[in-house]
């Protein structure tokens, strides 16, 4: 049926745009949409509220239903972390000329443009990177991006994975690179673009083997895409110090809250190399003098290599930026420096260590890989009792438990991945380990 105020719903406006891309309806339009996702019924929404007053109320009952990373003594992790976030964070990117801007030109917008190449500068020192583009929307995208890059530079179609990857972070890259790279197979053969390393894997550990991957990437003729999380590069070792090329990930641990699906922004970095620096396709912002001795100017770099220049014969299309994050995360990073980043990700590793040798000792649980280094996640596997009953169990105690891996990684049987940050006290780690013991006597 048509709709008083969407253009799109009226039949002629339909057809025009079904004959420009070739489809004969709209079910062949979305052929591609999985026929799970698709309802097939008319939304169950409520009767229409008759006022804002109304709205509020409905809106603040559905949030008070919900128990927070805050409200709990929480262990969750698996890509969005509760670490502790600096005030001054939320008091710059609540600032109206940074939360209320879009996109905006060099005319309008100079200190919003500045403050994004002090970001860009900061994480290229902590990648050991010279370029670092505007950030995009998650470090999912980030992923995916790095590796059509790869495909681009290299000319070849497979990508190998090296290491455990998120299964949500798979299912974004499969998608986003249908049509034009496959997945899967051995670090080797001519037909290989690049090898996707996760650094520490998905499942938290910091593998040794890692440069070893790149060196076989290497050796294949292929790229070395590295993903990270930039809270421990200030005791790990940089990706970019044992050769990778293009390196890739999320800044949410930098100043970022756990929210409802927010709080995500995604890096890319490589060296000034322009076979890399020409297949970026997100925005790049570099600092030029002026005619003015002494004063500087910021605004986009090779700005004719976006699809804001190309339209549509653009590589990738240049979406909208999460580049209030990419603020946010410069603030964390100004405030840290080299040595509150080496402090913090030695506490990480610290507690990571003593939780893992805390919980080993509890009857009925068994830690993976406990003789290998984590940085703040591990993986968790427990005998006799399910993954579900047993964070079923410490929410009772006001404790959310870990990740359930069980279903995407059923050799590690009823497995759960575990999370701790500098926000976990000793007594905190103590409080898991009781309660486990007991759920699990």
């Amino acid at each position: 049926m048509e709709h008083p105020y969407i253009p799109n719903a009226v039949p002629e406006v339909k057809a025009a745009m079904l004959a420009v891309t070739g489809a004969a309806d709209v079910e062949e339009f979305y052929a591609d949409i999985p026929e799970s996702l698709r309802l097939r019924r008319p939304l169950d929404l409520p009767p229409a509220l008759r006022g804002e007053a109304e709205l509020v109320r409905h809106v603040d009952g559905l949030l008070d239903r919900n128990t927070s990373t805050r409200d709990a003594l929480s262990f969750l992790g698996g890509g969005c972390y509760r670490h502790y976030v600096p005030a001054v964070c939320d008091e710059v990117n609540s600032r109206s000329e940074f939360l209320t801007a879009y996109a905006g030109e060099p005319y309008e917008d100079h200190g919003r443009f500045q403050a994004l190449w002090e970001y860009q500068s900061l994480m290229g020192e902590l990648l050991e990177m010279d370029v670092v583009n505007v950030p995009v929307y998650d470090g999912f995208q980030a992923t995916a991006t790095a590796l059509r890059m790869a495909g681009r530079i290299t000319g070849r179609t497979r990508i190998a994975l090296a290491t455990p990857i998120d299964p949500d972070r798979l299912s974004k890259i499969t998608d986003y690179l249908k049509g034009a790279l496959t997945i899967g197979g051995p670090i080797e053969g001519d037909d290989l673009a690049a090898v996707y390393i996760d650094y520490p894997t998905f499942l938290g550990v910091v593998d040794a083997r890692t440069p070893a991957y790149v060196e076989a990437a290497h050796a294949a003729g292929g790229l070395a895409v590295v993903g990270c999380d930039p809270i421990g590069l200030g005791v790990l070792a940089t990706p970019a110090s044992f050769g990778a090329d293009i390196v890739c990930g999320d800044i949410q641990s930098l100043g970022m809250h756990p929210q409802y699906g927010g709080g995500h922004a995604g890096f890319i970095a490589t060296h000034d190399d322009e076979r890399f620096v020409a297949e970026f396709p997100s925005r790049l912002f570099g600092i030029v003098p002026t005619t003015v001795e002494g004063e500087y100017g910021f605004g986009d770099v090779a700005y004719d290599r976006t699809s804001f220049a190309h339209r549509e014969l653009g590589k990738e299309w240049v979406g909208t930026a999460a580049a209030l994050w990419g603020i946010t995360a410069g603030v964390y990073l100004s405030l840290m420096g080299p040595a509150g980043m080496r402090e913090l990700g030695e506490g990480l590793m610290a507690r990571a260590r003593y939780a893992k040798d805390l919980l080993a000792g509890i009857d009925g649980v068994e830690i993976p890989h406990l003789g290998q280094t984590h940085l703040k996640e591990f993986a968790v596997s427990f005998t006799g009792r399910t993954v579900t009953e047993v964070n079923t169990e410490l929410r009772a105690r006001g404790i959310f438990g870990g990740h359930d891996l069980s279903a995407d990684f059923p050799h590690l049987g009823q497995s759960a991945l575990y999370c701790v940050t500098e926000l976990h006290t000793q007594a905190d780690l103590d409080r898991l380990a009781a309660a486990l013991k007991e759920i699990l006597a």
